[in-house]
């Protein structure tokens, strides 16, 4: 007697419908989220563009609606350079942004290690009175610190009156270099004083190299703020050319090459170029300083 097999059960050759939608579903929410960055990506990227294409236009194509040079004027970024000043001002934008950073990061640190370990009388107060600094705007005693650097020091026309007090620490980067130091594993700090470590030793050899995102975002902010800073030296140096910053002289640069649009955005150019590079080689630490911030209190 013959036994009958019973045909094998078809497979779906598609999927379900409701796994169907939830695909549908995850390509249209990867689309328009892409969708989004890109547009967003555009939004910031293109005035850079502009800016960068515009600075190697010819005069006359400068003034016209055209968008890409019809020749490449490289040498526009010559004649910026062998502006009578530029290289100078250059020269000084470095040395306020650069020693300003090192004295910046130097004095902030001890007090943000003190304020993040220490256990001592007055240390809310403390760190009230650094808080209540960040919310004290520059103008408010702008007034009495020139007189104090022009009329007591003699020091007007020239850079120092910004630099100096840099080497007395910033709230803001007290601040946040407090917060970082606060997520930091207590073991270790605890482990180097065991070793015989004291707190000058346990800062140098255990608390930096740990707390290397952290600086490096303080450090990124402060070189920033130097670099872009037109108020500081409108109110010091005004008065002496020699001791022009990129961001002052490039007004005096615009206002005197007011019709020649290409050497006006050649120049701007030149000016933003440390700063993007500055950014995109040290993005990752700078994000990683950021994120990591404030996650203690």
């Amino acid at each position: 007697m013959t036994q009958v097999l019973a045909p094998p059960a078809k497979v779906p050759t598609t999927a379900p419908p409701a796994r169907r939608a939830a695909r549908r579903r995850a390509a249209l929410e990867w689309i328009a989220v892409h969708a989004l960055g890109v547009a967003a990506a555009l939004f910031f990227t293109l005035p850079f563009v502009f800016v960068f294409l515009t600075s190697l236009m010819s005069d006359t194509q400068a003034l016209s609606r055209d968008l890409v040079p019809h020749t490449w004027e490289w040498g526009n970024y010559r004649t910026v350079l062998d502006t009578p000043g530029f290289l100078t001002w250059w020269r000084n934008t470095l040395l306020y942004a650069g020693l300003g950073t090192v004295l910046t990061v130097a004095s902030s640190i001890p007090v943000a290690y003190a304020l993040a370990t220490f256990r001592f009388r007055g240390r809310g107060l403390s760190l009230m009175l650094v808080i209540s600094m960040m919310m004290l705007p520059p103008q408010v005693i702008v007034i009495p610190m020139y007189l104090f650097w022009a009329k007591q020091l003699d020091l007007s026309g020239t850079l120092w009156p910004l630099i100096v007090p840099m080497a007395f620490g910033d709230a803001f980067s007290v601040f946040l270099l407090r917060q970082f130091l606060m997520t930091l594993p207590s073991e270790y700090l605890d482990a180097a004083k065991v070793d015989g470590c004291g707190e000058l030793r346990t800062l140098l050899k255990v608390v930096l190299p740990m707390a290397r995102p952290g600086i490096a975002a303080v450090a990124l902010f402060q070189f920033f703020y130097a670099w872009n800073d037109y108020f500081g030296p409108q109110i010091y140096a005004s008065e002496n050319p020699g001791a022009w910053t990129l961001s002052y002289g490039l007004e005096s640069f615009k206002g005197a090459h007011h019709t020649d649009w290409n050497l006006t955005m050649a120049a701007t150019v030149l000016v933003m170029a440390p700063v993007i590079l500055v950014f995109f080689f040290a993005q990752k630490a700078f994000v990683e300083g950021v994120t990591l911030t404030g996650v203690k209190g």
